[in-house]
């Protein structure tokens, strides 16, 4: 087939104003145990922990595994469920969190292990009125320890795209 430079030219112009979507990344579908490496049985994670008597609260105690992280998510683009913890919350909605395995983690109990905790920073914010909604988080994870206002966290994520969880 013998190609013009014109039609070549107006080719590659045409193709260039395909919508980006079509070569958007899929992502892979991961769930809460999937943060943990492999070989790595959640029991091992959580210790005996310590009674706050006078507080009536009881503090988990993590062991090394507790900050293992999975090295196959290290970089991934992923899609997760969970529940949001505002970090940076104003009137246009929530733009960082930490997804959390199910509602009132780090609030109303003692938080799990930061292997099984993910800081979220989104640009688009998430509705202030749907902060109680299980939530799909889509975007790329990366590992990066770091210490939040509600718990040590092992991950983060920049979330692309959000969406209600529907059951």
């Amino acid at each position: 087939m013998n190609l013009s430079r014109r039609k070549l030219i107006a080719t590659a112009m045409a193709s260039s104003a395909l919508p980006q979507i079509a070569f958007a990344k899929t992502p892979t579908e991961v769930t809460w145990d999937d943060l943990i490496p492999l070989g790595v049985p959640y029991p091992e994670i959580v210790g005996e922990g310590e009674i706050d008597e006078r507080n009536d609260y009881w503090r988990p105690v993590f062991d090394a595994n507790a900050s293992k992280l999975n090295p196959a998510l290290d970089g991934a683009y992923i899609k997760m469920p969970g529940f949001i913890i505002p970090i940076d919350l104003s009137t246009s909605g929530v733009t960082s969190f930490v997804l959390v395995p199910y509602v009132g983690a780090c609030i109303h109990t003692p938080p799990p292990p930061p292997n099984q905790l993910v800081f979220v920073r989104t640009e688009t914010p998430w509705p202030n009125e749907n902060l109680w909604d299980a939530v799909w988080v889509i975007g790329e994870m990366q590992h990066e320890a770091q210490s939040t206002e509600v718990a040590e966290v092992g991950y983060t994520l920049k979330a692309d795209q959000m969406e209600v969880y529907v059951w």
